[in-house]
């Protein structure tokens, strides 16, 4: 659908030179003379690069709608990362690095939101936190304040955390997706 250049948000894809583009950020700039223009950064949602568009204020810009689905992971393999659609049943493969780092997060049965256009999916957002065991945890040491400090622990799909010092190996904790840090004890 076409918009305006000055409704755009971050946030927003658009079609620019035939490229799929997430707005990240925008600017408007208003010259002692002349027009006011729109100072646009985006990123190419295939190839990651980012670009600087000025537009002016009332240029038609081609603004595309995303489909988002609620997808149930079953299991990964050489191929990607593999979903099914909650209603249809329909399986799609994902790349890793369409997932990006939460991939480690990801547990048999998860319910994640993806979404794609045209078929192909752009991006996937999972659950803001996860419940996950502790394997191997270091041992406190005496002295150690609880507020300030905290040890390096090994979770069960492998990742590192850094953790209070009186959680022990075999505690389940709450870690957050975006950037796999400690949020809290979990409660069984």
């Amino acid at each position: 659908m076409k918009v305006t250049a000055i409704t755009l948000r971050p946030g927003n894809v658009i079609d620019h030179n035939g490229k799929l583009c997430v707005v990240t950020k925008y600017e408007i700039i208003q010259p002692g003379k002349g027009a006011s223009v729109m100072q646009v950064e985006v990123k190419d949602i295939r190839t990651g690069s980012k670009d600087n568009i000025r537009y002016r204020t009332q240029e038609t810009v081609e603004r595309l709608r995303l489909e988002q689905d609620d997808y149930q992971f079953l299991y990964a393999d050489d191929d990607g990362y593999n979903f099914m659609h909650n209603e249809t049943y329909e399986q799609v493969s994902v790349p890793g690095d369409v997932i990006g780092e939460p991939k480690q997060f990801l547990q048999e049965g998860m319910i994640v939101q993806i979404e794609t256009y045209e078929g192909e999916p752009l991006g996937a957002q999972l659950p803001t936190h996860v419940t996950v065991e502790i394997v191997e945890a270091d041992p406190v040491v005496k002295g150690q304040t609880a507020s300030s400090s905290y040890k390096p622990a090994v979770l069960a799909n492998g990742a590192r955390v850094m953790v209070p010092p009186h959680i022990e190996s075999g505690t389940r904790i709450v870690v957050k997706t975006e950037d796999g840090t400690y949020v809290e004890r979990a409660k069984d």
